[in-house]
C-alpha cells in the first residue's frame, strides 16, 4: 500500500466486517521526538489470544474464503522499517486496537496520503458507523466525529454530494494529507479509495 491512509482504511473495513459499530482514529506527529503514529481503535468482539498471535499472519482465514489481517504485516514491516513499533491490542469483547508507530524523518516512511478520501470511503460504504479521527501535531489539535456531524445538520443526510466534499475539505485542511499539487477530488472517489484498497490486497498476495 502507497500510503498510511490506505492502511487505515483496510483496518477499519476489517474492523467493520467484524462487527464494530464505532471506530476511532488517532494521528499523531512530534517533530521533537521524531516521531509518526497512526492507530486505529474499535469496540468490535474483540479476539482472544490464539486468534491475537495469527492476526499477522497474511495468509490466515476465519471462514476458508475471506482472508483475515492482510494489510497488517505490510504495517508492521513498513513500522519496523522505520524504526518504529507496532502492536495489536485486543481481547474478548473488548474491542481491538491496531498501534504503528515511525521515525517520522525517515526517508522510507509513507505519506499519510488522501486521509479525507479514506473518511468518506469508510462513511460512503457503512453510514452507520460512528467514525472519530483525531489528530494532533506539536500543540495543534482537531477533531472530526460523525455523531456530531449529523447532529449538527439537522436531519440533512451526511452522505449527499455538498456533506461530503466539506467534510472531504476540512479534514485534509486541517490534518495535511491532500496532495496540493492535485485538484480535489469528486465524491466519487468514495468508490475509487475502496478500488484502491483493494488492488493492493490482491497485488500484496501475489
Amino acid at each position: 500500500m502507497r500510503d498510511l491512509s490506505l492502511h487505515i482504511l483496510d483496518i477499519a473495513e476489517n474492523s467493520i466486517t467484524a462487527g464494530a459499530k464505532k471506530i476511532v482514529i488517532r494521528i499523531a506527529e512530534d517533530e521533537e521526538k521524531d516521531v509518526y503514529s497512526i492507530s486505529v481503535e474499535d469496540d468490535g468482539p474483540g479476539m482472544d489470544d490464539k486468534m491475537r498471535s495469527k492476526v499477522e499472519d497474511p495468509f490466515f482465514t476465519t471462514n476458508g474464503k475471506k482472508k483475515f489481517g492482510l494489510g497488517l504485516p505490510l504495517l508492521k514491516q513498513a513500522a519496523l522499517e522505520c524504526d518504529g513499533q507496532f502492536n495489536v491490542r485486543s481481547g474478548t469483547g473488548e474491542g481491538t486496537t491496531i498501534f504503528a508507530s515511525f521515525k517520522r524523518s525517515h526517508i522510507d516512511r509513507k505519506p499519510l496520503g488522501d486521509i479525507g478520501s479514506t473518511m468518506l470511503a469508510l462513511i460512503c460504504g457503512h453510514p452507520q458507523t460512528r467514525y472519530i479521527l483525531f489528530y494532533e501535531k506539536d500543540g495543534f489539535r482537531y477533531g472530526f466525529d460523525t455523531d456530531a456531524l449529523t447532529e449538527s445538520l439537522e436531519g440533512m443526510p451526511v452522505n449527499i454530494p455538498e456533506v461530503l466534499m466539506s467534510i472531504r475539505n476540512s479534514i485534509n485542511e486541517s490534518v495535511g494529507g491532500r496532495d496540493r499539487s492535485k485538484p480535489a477530488a469528486g465524491v466519487p472517489d468514495c468508490a475509487n479509495r475502496q478500488k484502491e484498497m483493494k488492488r493492493n490486497r490482491r497485488k500484496s498476495v501475489e
